[in-house]
């Protein structure tokens, strides 16, 4: 691996991928940008290459189709320039779950769980051999709060966090690091796919606000970043509060309340 790692980022054609793309290309690294939309893509590593002079691979891919995805794994595992993943690529779908179509939840789980977990893995290994290296995840703030009403959506950011915490659990050993990033509300396209208008809402935060916050956690090495939560120690309590159960979640009896009627 070089010494300034290349990075590979998904959803790179626009909003959060492609901010990536921006502020990692003027830290210096050089980029492999994976999206469907190519018109877009070259033309923000156009300017990023006359602007920072980094080199810019671009593979496009609809990472919710299996030749597709196979071309990013194999990418991920044979080219050893590559030393961060920002696993971006993610959508969203509008209406309650009994309005939604299963194809479409199906589709929606293949992009923001399976390909996630495919991709990872792919890189795992040989970052784990090399003992450096990291892996971004972008979640969201819905997969802690089912009361924000976007179920499917929110089970798979959820996942995300889970597995980002569980990849941290294993392979921060073996040095590499595993950041989860959970935005809220951000100005990205991702609201035109539900049917929304982020213009209407509130509290909505400008894309390249949430990067360089996300980015100030990659740099503390933080296993969870969540830019909106000013007050960051809710969040540790919340962590602890979870960690204080592990104890008591293996016992070989029911708890005392469910071995009696009411």
């Amino acid at each position: 691996m070089s010494e300034i790692p290349a990075v590979l980022i998904t959803g790179a054609s626009t909003g959060i991928g492609a901010t990536y793309a921006d502020r990692f290309a003027r830290r210096g690294h050089d980029l492999v940008l994976v999206a469907r939309d190519v018109v877009r893509m070259e033309a923000l590593a156009n300017r990023l290459r006359q602007e920072t002079g980094v080199a810019i691979d671009i593979l496009p891919a609809d990472l919710t189709k299996a030749e597709d995805l196979a071309k990013v794994e194999t990418r991920l595992r044979d080219d050893t320039r590559i030393g961060i993943l920002v696993n971006n690529a993610g959508t969203a779908i509008g209406k309650s779950f009994v309005e939604q179509s299963v194809d479409d939840m199906t589709r929606l789980i293949a992009l923001n769980a399976t390909a996630l977990v495919r991709l990872s893995s792919a890189i795992a290994p040989r970052l784990a051999n090399a003992r450096e290296g990291a892996i971004i995840n972008i979640g969201s703030v819905v997969g802690l709060a089912p009361e924000f009403g976007m179920t499917v959506y929110g089970a798979t950011k959820a996942f995300v966090l889970f597995l980002s915490q569980g990849l941290a659990h294993e392979l921060g050993s073996k040095g590499v690091y595993i950041q989860a990033v959970l935005p809220a509300t951000t100005r990205t396209e991702i609201w035109d796919h539900v049917g929304a208008d982020v213009n209407a809402m509130s509290n909505v935060m400008e894309v390249g606000d949430l990067v360089d916050a996300a980015l100030v956690g990659l740099d503390r090495r933080e296993p969870v970043t969540i830019p909106p939560l000013h007050d960051g120690g809710q969040w540790d309590r919340v962590d602890g509060a979870r960690k204080s159960m592990l104890g008591n979640l293996v016992n070989a009896l029911p708890a005392e309340r469910y071995r009696t009627t009411a």
